[in-house]
C-alpha cells in the first residue's frame, strides 16, 4: 500500500468532540451530581445492562481471577510490575529545605495526593497492562485510597486480567462502574463512593469528555486521543521492522497515526511492500488498512536534522529512532511522549515490559505534557519562616510593591508589624 505524502493533512487531524456526546455527558455528570448513587445505579442498568446489588468486586472475586489467570501470567505481570517499579522509583521526589545564615527557613513539602481513581475500560478488550501503568506510580507515590472504576456487562464479571494486574499492583478497591457516570462518581462522590482527588486512566469519547468536564472539580492525568507513532529512519533501517512498528500502532483505531520520515526513498517503497505482506495476516487488518491510509504518512527528507525538526512540530506519543547512531540522535530529540532507540526497542516493549510508562500525550500535546509518572500524583506545598529582623530589612521594599500595585492592606500587614 501506498503511504501518504501529505504530512499537512496528518499534523491537521482534529478529534473533534461530536455535540451529542457533550449534552449527554453535561447530563450524566448533572444527575450523578444531583442524585448521587441513584443516578450511577441507573446508568449501570440503562447503559450497562447491570443490576446487581454490591458495585464493588469482593475478595473472593478477586482470589478467583488470581487462580483462573494461571502462574504463567502471574509470573508475566510479576516481570512487568518489577521493571516499571525499578524505572519510576527514579521520579520520587523528597521535601527539602533550605536554612540561611540570617535565620530565614525557606522549603517544600512533597505529599502524596489523598484518593485517586483509575479508569479501565472494560468491553471487548481488557488491557491489565493500563492498570500497572497507572497503578504502580500511584502506589510509589505513596497514595493510601487509589480505587478502579471499570465498567461490566449485565454477569457483572470484571475480566480476570484486569483484577489480577489490580491485585499485583496493589489496588483491591474496584467498583464495577464505568463511562461518564463513573468519572462522575469519582469527581463529585456519592453516597457510598467518596470523592476522589485525581482521575486517570484512558477511555471512550463519553469518558474522555467526562474527564475534560469535571476537570478543576478535580484533577485529571490527561485528555488522550488515539495513539501515534512517528519513525525517524535512515537507509540502515528494516523496512520488515518500520512496517511492523506502524501495523503496531494502526491496529489500534482507525484514527490512529503511523509516519515515517526517512532519508532513504528506496526504504519507503520497502517499508510500503512490506505493509502489504504484513497486513495479510493480521487479526485486525481491516482497522490497520483504514488507519494507514486515512492518517498513515511517509515522508522523504535530506538529512537526519530535518527529519528531526519535522518531528518535533508533529511531537509524537511514541518516536521511534530507526539510525546506524541512534542514541546519538537523542539530543534532536524536543518534544516526544517516549523515545525508543535503535532496532531492538520497538514501542510494544514499552507498552509492557520495560518499565518506561505508556500513558503518554497525543495529539501533539507532548509539546507540553510528559508520560504519567510518580510526580502525577504527589503536590507540592511551599514554606517560609522569617525572623523579624530580617523582615525588618525587606519591609520598605515589600510596602513599596505593595502600594505600587494598589494593595494598601497587603501592605498594612507589613506595616502593623512594626508599628510602636
Amino acid at each position: 500500500m501506498r503511504l501518504n505524502r501529505d504530512l499537512e493533512r496528518i499534523k491537521s487531524r482534529k478529534i473533534e468532540t461530536d455535540a451529542g456526546i457533550e449534552q449527554s455527558v453535561r447530563g450524566i455528570l448533572a444527575d450523578v451530581r444531583a442524585n448521587g448513587d441513584k443516578a450511577v445505579r441507573n446508568y449501570a442498568a440503562t447503559l450497562d445492562g447491570f443490576t446487581g446489588a454490591d458495585l464493588l468486586v469482593s475478595e473472593e472475586e478477586i482470589k478467583a481471577a488470581i487462580h483462573a489467570v494461571g502462574e504463567d501470567f502471574l509470573r508475566l505481570l510479576q516481570r512487568a510490575r518489577e521493571n516499571i517499579c525499578e524505572y519510576h522509583a527514579n521520579q520520587i521526589e523528597k521535601s527539602w529545605s533550605m536554612m540561611q545564615d540570617n535565620g530565614v527557613m525557606l522549603g517544600q513539602i512533597v505529599r502524596p495526593l489523598r484518593r485517586v481513581a483509575l479508569y479501565v475500560p472494560g468491553g471487548t478488550a481488557s488491557y491489565p497492562s493500563s492498570v500497572l501503568m497507572n497503578a504502580i506510580p500511584a502506589v510509589m507515590a505513596g497514595v493510601k485510597d487509589i480505587v478502579i472504576f471499570t465498567p461490566v456487562k449485565a454477569d457483572g464479571k470484571v475480566a480476570d486480567t484486569i483484577l489480577a494486574a489490580a491485585a499485583t499492583s496493589g489496588v483491591h478497591t474496584i467498583y464495577k462502574i464505568g463511562g461518564a457516570h463513573a468519572i462522575a462518581a469519582a469527581a463529585y462522590g456519592t453516597e457510598s463512593i467518596p470523592k476522589v482527588d485525581k482521575i486517570t486512566g484512558p477511555g471512550n469519547a463519553y469518558v474522555a469528555t467526562a474527564k475534560r468536564m469535571v476537570y478543576g472539580e478535580v484533577d485529571i492525568d490527561m485528555v488522550a486521543g488515539p495513539s501515534e507513532v512517528l519513525i525517524v529512519a535512515d537507509h540502515t533501517a528494516d523496512p520488515k521492522y518500520i512496517a511492523a512498528d506502524l501495523l503496531s500502532q494502526a491496529e489500534h483505531d482507525v484514527l490512529a497515526s503511523s509516519i515515517l520520515v526517512t532519508t532513504s526513498e528506496a526504504l519507503i517503497a520497502q517499508t510500503e511492500a512490506e505493509l502489504d505482506r504484513q497486513l495479510a495476516y493480521l487479526g485486525r487488518a481491516e482497522i490497520a488498512r483504514r488507519s494507514l491510509e486515512d492518517y498513515g504518512a511517509a515522508i522523504l527528507v535530506n538529512t537526519l536534522d530535518e527529519a528531526f525538526a519535522i518531528s518535533n512540530e508533529v511531537a509524537p506519543e511514541h518516536l521511534e529512532i530507526l539510525t546506524e547512531s541512534p542514541i546519538e540522535q537523542l539530543p534532536k530529540v524536543q518534544n516526544a511522549g517516549s523515545i525508543f532507540l535503535g532496532a531492538y526497542s520497538p514501542e510494544p516493549l514499552g507498552d509492557y515490559m520495560s518499565g518506561t510508562n505508556h500513558v503518554l500525550p497525543t495529539g501533539g500535546t507532548a509539546r507540553f505534557y510528559s508520560p504519567l509518572g510518580v510526580y502525577d500524583f504527589v503536590k507540592y506545598s511551599a514554606y517560609s519562616y522569617y525572623p523579624k529582623e530580617v523582615l525588618a530589612e525587606y519591609k520598605d521594599d515589600v510596602v513599596t510593591f505593595a502600594e505600587l500595585e494598589g494593595l494598601d492592606a497587603h501592605a498594612n500587614s507589613i506595616k502593623v508589624r512594626f508599628e510602636r
